[in-house]
């Protein structure tokens, strides 16, 4: 798919323990609500974990950002299987890049929204 203004990728993922568990080593983010099960057996994900849902555009599409804002609105847990919507705002060809602005909206399976914003960057030629 090529962007354009007005596009929208979807996109859904459902973390597991094994991904919190890699994540926490990883940032080191090891509160306890991260490393021990709830009474349903499962984990809080990180917040910057969740928030690698609308990052995989980056790796989709050669993205390098340059500001990102996110805005947690509930928990997410490794049950949770999120979909991930990414809408693409404005795009500005320069002569060796493509500057790119876009907002994402991540919902859960009851269609709660658990996380929102937006990013800006540039995708090299």
């Amino acid at each position: 798919m090529s962007l354009r203004v007005g596009g929208i990728i979807r996109f859904e993922r459902t973390f597991t323990a094994e991904d919190v568990e890699l994540f926490t080593k990883i940032s080191r983010d090891e509160g306890s609500h991260h490393v021990t099960p709830d009474e349903q057996g499962r984990l809080i994900i990180q917040g910057l974990l969740t928030a690698t849902l609308p990052t995989k555009i980056g790796g989709d599409y050669n993205v390098l950002a340059r500001k990102m804002n996110f805005e947690f609105l509930r928990p997410v847990f490794t049950a949770d299987t999120l979909r991930c919507e990414v809408k693409i705002e404005q795009l500005e060809e320069q002569d060796e890049k493509t500057l790119i602005t876009a907002s994402f909206i991540c919902q859960n399976q009851n269609e709660k929204e658990v996380l929102r914003g937006d990013f800006s960057g540039v995708i090299k030629k």
